[in-house]
């Protein structure tokens, strides 16, 4: 769907949550929030009308989401804002037939988040190589990303002054408008201090922004900018396209548990106000840790898989240890 399609129709929306509704300015910005992303992905797919999007595509639509990060609590809230949108869409006369069906009928997978091995991570943020402004941007953006462990929108929301090169720390603006401060290695900050001595004042003296990271205008890189950046470099490294600013975010954690990290620790440096959020990289180090062993115990046995009960247990996240094989230590944060 091209954008201006998408801007005339969720406005036309906005009008009939206000207007017919009654909804509070706070509800309204939250329904459009979570209707949002629908647009990115029709985009992406060449969806070029809602009455092209069908029950598959729903649920691809619902796949694609627990792909770039979002938990299965904010694919339902998504899931239920489509439901108002599409019951408006019908009244409209804008579909014949609502793709969703009844409630309870998709069942949400389970999906543990996609990370990168550490060979895979050194990969991707090593792939741009010093040949121009460019990519001595793009490599001292993926170096932090995966130094820090930041959402998109974080990246997108840094500042010259939110960086502190001799101390290595960054001040960032995370969800809820939180400020935290996160903390970067030796090769981020190598990588950051070369583009700003040798790439940022120059592109910056185009424009007024004191955004970190811009474009060759001067203005304040996009979110979807950062992400194409992302996308871009992960297929040049082999790694696919489906790699996001969040695959780097969900590798920063677990590689971080899997060098001995206190949970809490991770938990502050992530922004997660609820150590439940942060929980779940623990499954998945413990699942890492067990295949390992397998893998590599002389008395293991032929196994590389575990028992079914033993399955069991890991899909409900009782196996939560990392201290059983701890690997290499991961590059520097």
């Amino acid at each position: 769907m091209e954008a201006a399609g998408w801007q005339d129709l969720t406005s036309r929306f906005r009008d009939h949550l206000v207007a017919e509704r009654g909804l509070a300015p706070l509800t309204v910005r939250n329904y459009l929030s979570d209707i949002a992303p629908l647009g990115d992905f029709m985009s992406q797919r060449d969806i070029e009308s809602f009455s092209d999007l069908d029950r598959r595509g729903v649920r691809a639509y619902l796949a694609w989401l627990q792909e770039i990060g979002y938990v299965r609590s904010s694919v339902s809230r998504k899931l239920s804002a489509l439901r108002t949108l599409f019951k408006w869409l019908k009244r409209m006369g804008i579909v014949e037939h609502d793709p969703l069906p009844a409630r309870g009928a998709f069942k949400l997978d389970s999906r543990l988040p996609r990370f990168l091995s550490q060979d895979e991570a050194e990969k991707l943020v090593t792939s741009p190589d010093p040949s121009s402004d460019k990519r001595i941007r793009d490599r001292a953006l993926l170096e932090l990303v995966y130094a820090a462990g930041l959402r998109v929108s974080e990246v997108g929301g840094l500042n010259l002054d939110s960086v502190n090169l001799d101390t290595r720390e960054l001040r960032v603006t995370g969800k809820g408008s939180k400020d935290r401060v996160v903390l970067i290695g030796q090769s981020a900050r190598d990588s950051i201090k070369v583009y700003l001595s040798e790439v940022r004042l120059a592109i910056g003296s185009a424009g007024p922004e004191d955004a970190l990271f811009v474009n060759r205008y001067g203005n304040r890189l996009s979110e979807r900018s950062i992400q194409k950046i992302v996308r871009e470099y992960a297929t040049r490294a082999g790694l696919g396209s489906q790699v996001h600013t969040h695959t780097l975010r969900h590798t920063f954690a677990t590689h971080m548990l899997e060098g001995g990290a206190d949970l809490r620790v991770v938990q502050e440096l992530l922004g997660h106000s609820s150590p439940a959020t942060t929980q779940i990289y623990t499954h998945i180090t413990g699942r890492e840790a067990r295949r390992a062993y397998m893998s590599a115990h002389p008395r293991a046995g032929s196994v590389t898989t575990p028992p079914a009960r033993e399955q069991e247990e890991e899909s409900a996240g009782e196996d939560t240890g990392n201290q059983w094989a701890k690997p290499k230590q991961p590059r520097q944060a």
